[in-house]
């Protein structure tokens, strides 16, 4: 049997060759069947510029129905596609190229300087030297075999604790999480995706586009999200996939509500922290209660609320079919249900390591198997989850360990606060000092309102020490909030001469 995930698109393509698989606003909709030649195309295209089984791909390019064909065509071949932020500087590009080594870079434009790899290029509107390329290449008809364990994808962390590292994901990984999607939130005959996540993330990549590839459904696909837009298709859709910032956008709409959503089965959320304030002003405005579930681009997808049942607001559910879930301790032993620890995790979808990394891999999974996301969360009698932020995000003031969420959830529900980050810079007598980097709704807001607001909800010592007021908080391109950068920025905010 082939373990080339491709292989179970494939049979679905052919299915439904005739019915629409990519809906393009604007454009001719392209086919099942459209789709599997164009991936044929793209997959001879690969082997013409000497790509072989196994080589890696790196794909750094706008979103469009083109680089949908392909990452499919990669996988027909059987090699390694590596998908780059489009926000990536050519300096920072040059370090996954070097670290890769692939045997073709696919980019939007011909690099400035010589490239050490061979190049071809797609852009936006479809265009390029690769497009051409699989305009005149022959068709690869054969679907490569595949072990379920080789590699089908790498993808490359965010890197804001140290350089880059390479997730491996194997086809066995992709399509484990993959059908069991589908399954967990109830994949239909005449689903209808509205899809506007960017396509070199796990999100809009494999766990969206998968779930509409392994059932012969359709999507709307749009280039990205813009509201007016986003809104205006959910009369032709039936489920989406979105980040927080989705949300709330759409919330900021006056006109958007009930109508709107009046033929929508199913709000999903991920990638970044859904606050309970949207969840419930969401479901006052629509009727509907966003999905929260939870994932990382060395997993795909761990937990979910449930389909049918309660979904409850701040937590990310429960392990999904087939994946174990522990909170530990920093000994590693599982701690009791309700304190707070590291989230570890187990499972057919969970990464075999890093690229050429094998001793971080060694340092980030336990000897039974489970792999430590390096997230900090506390799981209910009820095996629910709830995120209270990264480890490396908790803050020590004095010796006492603070999670930033827990003093988030109280400060946004302010009225005079849109949103909150809270961090810990270096303080000279406490270690670290917490900071609440706040969006004013309106006017500034200023310590003395924050304290009002948190006294007698939380002990004093989790208690920002400063306030500071900015228009935007920094966020990357799936919506989390980069608190790194907001710790650079402030971190001699409690010097004496700061």
């Amino acid at each position: 049997m082939n373990g080339n995930l491709y292989a179970s698109f494939d049979a679905r393509f052919l299915a439904h060759a005739g019915e629409p698989c990519l809906r393009l606003p604007g454009a001719k909709d392209w086919s099942h069947g459209e789709l599997r030649a164009r991936a044929s195309a793209a997959a001879g295209a690969l082997a013409g510029f000497g790509v072989r089984a196994g080589d890696r791909v790196v794909v750094q390019v706008a979103k469009s129905p083109e680089c949908v064909a392909l990452y499919l065509g990669c996988l027909k071949l059987g090699a390694v596609y590596v998908p780059l932020n489009t926000a990536y500087t050519p300096r920072e590009v040059e370090y996954f190229l070097t670290d890769a080594e692939p045997a073709l870079f696919v980019c939007g434009e011909e690099p400035h300087r010589d490239a050490k790899v061979p190049v071809a290029t797609l852009d936006a509107a479809g265009g390029g030297t690769f497009p051409e390329a699989a305009a005149s290449a022959a068709p690869l008809d054969e679907v490569a075999q595949r072990d379920a364990e080789d590699l089908a994808a790498i993808v490359y962390t965010s890197g804001t604790t140290g350089r880059s590292k390479g997730a491996m994901l194997s086809h066995a990984n992709l399509a484990s999480n993959a059908e069991t999607l589908c399954e967990t939130w109830g994949w239909r005959d005449d689903d209808v995706l509205l899809h506007a996540l960017p396509i070199f993330h796990v999100h809009g990549l494999f766990v969206a586009m998968h779930c509409v590839f392994l059932t012969g459904t359709s999507m709307i696909f749009l280039p990205g999200f813009e509201a007016e837009a986003f809104a205006g298709h959910l009369a032709r859709s039936t489920v989406t996939m979105g980040v927080p910032t989705f949300y709330t956008r759409l919330l900021a709409r006056a006109d958007f509500g009930r109508e709107a959503c009046a033929n929508m089965r199913l709000f999903i959320s991920g990638s970044a922290p859904l606050t309970e304030q949207t969840f419930h002003a969401f479901e006052a405005r629509t009727g509907h209660r966003i999905l929260e579930r939870y994932g990382m681009s060395e997993t795909l997808m761990n937990t979910s609320n449930p389909l049918d049942g309660e979904r409850v607001a701040g937590t990310v559910g429960c392990a999904l079919p087939g994946v174990e879930a522990r909170i530990s301790g920093a000994d590693g032993e599982v701690v009791e249900a309700g304190a707070v620890g590291e989230i570890e995790v187990r499972g057919p979808n969970v990464f075999s390591g890093y690229w050429r990394m094998p001793g971080k891999t060694a340092e980030e999974f336990r000897p039974d198997g489970f792999f430590r996301t390096g997230d900090m969360a506390f799981m209910d009698a009820e095996g629910r989850v709830t995120i209270v932020g990264r480890a490396k995000d908790v803050v020590i003031s004095g010796g006492y360990n603070v999670y930033p969420k827990e003093v988030e959830d109280i400060i946004e529900e302010m009225p005079a606060v849109a949103e909150t980050a809270v961090i810990g810079v270096p303080h000279p007598d406490f270690g670290e000092g917490v900071v609440a980097v706040v969006v004013p709704a309106a006017q500034d807001v200023g310590l003395d309102a924050v304290e009002e607001a948190l006294r007698g909800r939380l002990a004093r010592f989790k208690q920002p020490k400063r306030v500071v007021n900015l228009e935007t908080l920094p966020r990357n391109a799936m919506g989390k909030v980069q608190k790194n950068a907001l710790r650079e920025r402030f971190a001699r905010l409690f010097d004496e001469h700061a």
